[in-house]
């Protein structure tokens, strides 16, 4: 399966599909490390359009099965990777794991020699299985409900 993941760059077409993923993920997928409550909080895109912008500010990426979006990730300029997710439908298919090796690839041709994440508890276990390692368990707050996340990092060595 992994063969056929096709890995892009991110296109302003991609946003509805990308809110989808976004959601979905949430809902079906982080649910069972969260509240129903905590969920709803987090589970909401109050303005496509400044979603939409986010994802085209940076270097984002989309994983295309079958031409179908089915999971997306961006990287921040100060190495941060802001946003990974997978459709629940695909899950355990190897989608996040390329969608990081495209992140990884990138933030080495950009010279950065770390990356970091706000990892939620559900995402936890991929990213240490990939080598991140948790700085600080934190609690955000999403539309009055506290959420528990991980503020991870993983670094690469210098190019010589």
């Amino acid at each position: 399966m992994q063969n056929s993941i096709l890995i892009r760059p991110y296109t302003p077409e991609d946003s509805d599909a990308t809110i989808e993923i976004f959601l979905r993920a949430i809902r079906e997928v982080s649910s069972r490390d969260y509240s129903p409550a905590q969920i709803n909080a987090w589970a909401q895109v109050e303005d496509p359009a400044k979603w939409a912008e986010r994802r085209i500010s940076r270097p984002a990426w989309i994983a295309d099965i079958d031409d179908k979006p089915v999971g997306f990730s961006d990287l921040v300029a100060d190495g941060c990777l802001d946003m990974m997710f997978v459709h629940p439908e695909f899950q355990g298919l190897g989608v996040a794991s390329r969608l990081l090796a495209r992140v990884e690839q990138e933030a080495l041709v950009s010279g950065m020699e770390r990356i970091y994440t706000h990892a939620s508890l559900t995402a936890r276990p991929f990213f240490e299985h990939k080598g991140f390692v948790v700085v600080t368990q934190q609690i955000v707050e999403k539309r009055g409900q506290k959420l528990d996340n991980f503020v991870m990092e993983k670094f690469y060595p210098p190019s010589s």
